[in-house]
Parts: structure tokens; sequence; C-alpha cells
């Protein structure tokens, strides 16, 4: 295999020729898990559009030849050595030393689902080659960059089924990288939260869209075509930090979820419990936003990658002097300095859009947390900021 080196992204580049069975075969568990297909059919809804895919669909089984897909594959940092050398040379070697599920489909959703309906009508289409292209990285973060500058232009996708696509190496980045997550709700392994440390993982994909715009009301329907959004984004992904400090923020939102769950003797209500604070997606939106405008600076108003980082370094030494405060009270102390009540009558206002108002209020009292430096007598003043 020929393989070009990616200095701007770290990723490493491969064109290969494969048939069209293997190639689904080996992208199956993408296609079928978060792959992006379930929710590209929604873009093809329209007559013009399903037009277009049939056409696709005729042109495969009349022999065409299609661009090269292109997949991206997260791998260790040390297996990317043996990926690349001379002893996998060849692509079937290649192919075999990577698991399925590091896979994901990069930039041809929609091809992919052309292949394979044209292969059920005529399974002759199977055996024909086609071409691919094999992006290997570190992590995810180069594989989102590489996602959002080729899918630029084409039909508006929402920044979320963009992330779709990367969908699980981002997961199980997070899984790796934030030790303190309990648990992660998917939509085949369902669940309830109960406890902290446990999310939904569409709730982790809208945390990681809203650290990376800084912006509370992140409408995840809004297309990429949203020039300043996908500029936003598509600059934050260039900082090679920037997955980090992400990371490091969600930790200290789970932290933080666990310590306020030491008190759970209220009663079963909305806002009654401790876990309840960050069992809410606006609270955890609120966090999540604060914290990057803080370290990261503002849209439009970067700080630089110096400032960041010491920021980054503030925010964990507050919070541990917190967590340390926190582990030395009872669960009822823990209440006291919760006031949840308070939370509650501030909560409690007849308005419209209850999403958005959530979210600023949630949004105002982190800020103010950060403000002071996690060293407060208690969270009434946060509450009360908005």
């Amino acid at each position: 295999m020929d393989w070009l080196h990616d200095n701007r992204t770290d990723c490493y580049s491969a064109l290969v020729k494969l048939r069209t069975g293997d190639y689904l075969e080996l992208v199956k568990n993408a296609h079928e898990h978060r792959g992006g297909i379930g929710g590209q059919r929604d873009v093809l809804k329209t007559t013009t559009a399903k037009r277009v895919r049939d056409r696709m669909i005729a042109d495969i089984r009349a022999g065409a030849v299609l661009p090269p897909v292109v997949i991206g594959v997260v791998v260790k940092e040390e297996t990317i050595g043996e990926l690349i050398s001379e002893s996998v040379a060849d692509q079937d070697t290649f192919i075999q030393g990577i698991s399925k599920n590091q896979l994901s489909i990069i930039d041809g959703m929609q091809r992919t689902a052309s292949l394979r309906e044209a292969g059920r009508i005529d399974s002759s289409i199977f055996a024909k080659e086609m071409r691919a292209e094999f992006w290997v990285a570190k992590s995810v973060r180069p594989l989102v960059y590489r996602m959002l500058v080729l899918n630029t232009g084409q039909i508006p996708w929402t920044l979320a089924r963009q992330l779709s696509v990367v969908y699980e190496p981002l997961l199980a980045e997070i899984k790796k990288n934030v030790t303190n997550l309990e648990r992660i709700f998917t939509p085949e392994k369902p669940g309830r939260r109960v406890g902290s440390g446990q999310f939904s993982s569409d709730s982790l994909v809208e945390l990681y869209l809203a650290f990376s715009l800084r912006k509370t009301n992140v409408d995840t329907r809004e297309s990429l075509s949203e020039e300043f959004s996908r500029l936003d984004f598509v600059d934050n992904l260039a900082d090679s930090k920037f997955q980090g400090y992400f990371y490091q923020t969600l930790s200290i939102l789970v932290d933080l979820d666990v310590c306020f769950d030491r008190y759970n003797e209220g009663p079963n209500e909305r806002f009654s419990r401790g876990k309840d604070i960050f069992g809410s997606q606006p609270a955890r939106i609120g966090f999540i936003v604060a914290m990057a405008q803080y370290v990261l600076g503002r849209p439009g108003l970067e700080r630089t990658a110096e400032e960041r980082a010491a920021r980054m370094g503030t925010i964990i030494a507050d919070t541990e002097a917190l967590k340390v405060k926190l582990s030395q009270l009872d669960g009822p102390d823990v209440g006291r300095f919760l006031r949840l009540d308070v939370l509650s009558e501030v909560l409690d206002k007849r308005v419209g859009q209850v999403g958005r108002y959530e979210r600023s209020v949630f949004n105002e009292a982190f800020k103010v947390l950060i403000d002071e430096r996690f060293n407060i007598p208690n969270m009434e003043p946060c509450w009360r900021a908005s």
C-alpha cells in the first residue's frame, strides 16, 4: 500500500481497490451502528433527492465506477506504526489487521447505501471492484476535521449528523479519557439514569457540539452551511489540545455530579436531590459552555494556546479544592450547600421556550461559580445570577 502522511492532521492516507461485497462487509458495523445511514435517509425524502439516489443505483448496476469512499480508522499510537510498516504493505493484511469496530464512514454514506441496495437487486454487484480511501489516525479529532472539510459544499447536513459519522470512535475516546463515567446509554443499549456518572450517548454528542461552538442554544437541526458555526468548529479541531480540554471538562462535570449525588435525601421531584442537577441536559450544557468560554474564549475572541492551557490548569485546581470541601461534608450538609430550593424557585417561572431559559439560567450560574474560583459558601448566589 502507498501511504501518504497528512502533516496537517497527523493522519495516514492510503487508496485501495477491493470487492464491493468485501467493502460492505467491512463497514457493516459502522453502517448499522450510528454510521449515519439512518440519519442520511432524512435527506432523501424529497422527490428530487430520491430520483438522484435511484439514478446512482441504476448507474452502479450499469457498471459505473463511483468516486472512492473515505473510511476513518482510529487506532492506538503504537498500532499506526504496525499498520503502515513494510510487513503489512499489502492491503489484505492491512484490512484484516484493523477492527471493524474502529471504522467510521467519513465520506460516502450515500454511496454505501446505494451500493448495498444495488447489491440486493443484483448480487453480481458484490463481486465488482471499487475504490476506498483509508484515513488512519490516533484520535477522533483529525477524523472529525477531515470529515467537515470533505463534506463542505455538499447537501447541508446538521452538525449532529456530521458527528454521527464518527459517533462510535468519539464515544470510545470519551470512555477512555473520562474514566469516572459509570455508564453511557446508547440506542442499542438504552437505560435510565438512576445515579451520578450516567449519561446518554446523544447528550454527550450535544455537549461536544456545545463545547466547540461555545453556545448554549445549539440547534442540532441547523445545517452545517451556517458558516460561522462550521468555521468555529473547524478552528477548534485544528487545535491539537482541543479534544483534551473537552475530556478534562467532561471529567470535571462527572466529578461534580458524583459529589452532588452524596445528597440523596430529598423528595422525588425534579430538582430535589444532588444527582438531579446534572441529570438535566440544560444544566450540563450550561456548565460545558461556561467552561468552554472561560478556557477557549468567546466565539470570535479566541485565547492563545498558552492562555487556554493556563486557564485549564486553574480550573482543574479550583475544582479539586471544591471536591475536597464537599467530600468532608455529610449528605444533609451537601444539600444545604446546593440550595436546591432556591434553584427550584428560579426555574419555576412561566416563560416561553423553557429549554432555552433553563440553559441560560444554568450558564449564568456556572459562570459565577467559575468567576468565584469555585470558592463559595453555597450555590445560592449562582442560582440567583440570572
